[in-house]
């Protein structure tokens, strides 16, 4: 009798006598699913065709030349004559150039105004056209439509904004601050601030997309809970919606500090990195380098150099995310 009060007492499916539950074909079913391969070859051929055809293209023409550079930093090469390896002369060389300590002194100014300008405009325009309005999608336009225009078009535009007689001194005289109006892009003590409010008026605008995409997403209702119990409305924007937007805050910070980096197209339009050197940044100096001096071995150097703060730059924010959301 005790024999078949435990036997009855035994959990089902334990013990020798459990039935095995039967798959297709009659075998023993597998917990795990179907293998990886035979999941991957049920994926269409037309899928792996739109996915490795990007990926080709990426290969070719961003990963190949990315690492070629790595190569030639390590020669000497005026791109017609074979290259002599010199090893890590080039970049012996770049911590003893005058220049590239400017230009690398004005990419971390660049990086701080840059960052911080479009941002924090960025983020200010989005909370204040984050709501129904007469007249708010006209100004959400007007303020993105710098963003259609390129660098270059951006550069020559405010080019001509700071010339002599153009608008801008032109409007300082007209408010009664003629002292201050001057040859914007031929003094060196202000030239690189003058591109730098050119790129952030062009920037500001695609960073309030971001944010204002951001927001759609946050959750109203807790908001409304804290002005309930009495929170201000900085105490609400600071402590409810910015953790909302931490997500976007990681795309915001890789996306400026890569454009902060790679800053090209208007710093050349509008001063090609004078007067003297004072607004040559690591891009420009690097296209110099390149194409003007022909030395492809030092620039690609620089191109490393460029490649490695960026690099450095994103994966330090993200690993201090990723420990910050750990801790929460």
């Amino acid at each position: 009798m005790s024999s078949d009060v435990s036997a009855a007492a035994r959990p089902a499916g334990r013990g020798t006598g459990a039935p095995r539950t039967a798959g297709r074909g009659g075998g023993t079913a597998r917990p795990g699913g179907p293998s990886l391969g035979a999941r991957l070859r049920r994926v269409p051929l037309l899928v792996w065709v739109f996915l490795l055809v990007p990926v080709a293209v990426e290969l070719f023409w961003v990963f190949w030349p990315a690492a070629n550079s790595f190569s030639l930093s390590l020669t000497r090469w005026d791109g017609i004559s074979p290259a002599e390896p010199v090893g890590l002369a080039n970049f012996a060389d770049l911590a003893q150039d005058p220049i590239f300590r400017t230009a690398l002194t004005n990419n971390a100014l660049w990086v701080l105004g840059f960052g911080v300008l479009s941002v924090v405009g960025g983020l200010a325009l989005a909370v204040a056209l984050n709501r129904p309005g007469r007249g708010v999608g006209f100004y959400r336009s007007a303020i993105y439509l710098p963003m259609v225009v390129s660098m270059a078009v951006t550069g020559l535009f405010w080019r001509v904004m700071y010339q002599p007689g153009g608008p801008v001194n032109a409007g300082l005289e007209a408010v009664g601050l003629g002292s201050l109006t001057r040859q914007w892009l031929a003094d060196p003590d202000v030239a690189l601030a003058a591109i730098l409010v050119a790129a952030v008026w062009r920037q500001v605008g695609y960073i309030m997309v971001l944010y204002l995409a951001g927001l759609k997403g946050c959750d109203a209702t807790l908001e409304e809970a804290a002005a309930v119990d009495g929170a201000s409305a900085w105490q609400r924007f600071w402590h409810i919606v910015m953790p909302q937007l931490r997500g976007v805050n990681t795309v915001v910070f890789a996306v400026t500090v890569i454009d902060s980096l790679r800053t090209f197209d208007i710093v050349w339009a509008m001063t090609r990195g004078g007067p003297y050197n004072t607004t040559q940044l690591l891009s420009t100096y690097m296209f110099q380098q390149a194409f003007t001096s022909g030395n492809l071995g030092y620039a690609s150097a620089i191109a490393v150099v460029i490649f490695v703060l960026a690099i450095g730059f994103i994966i330090t924010y993200l690993a201090r995310q990723a420990r910050a959301e750990e801790q929460s």
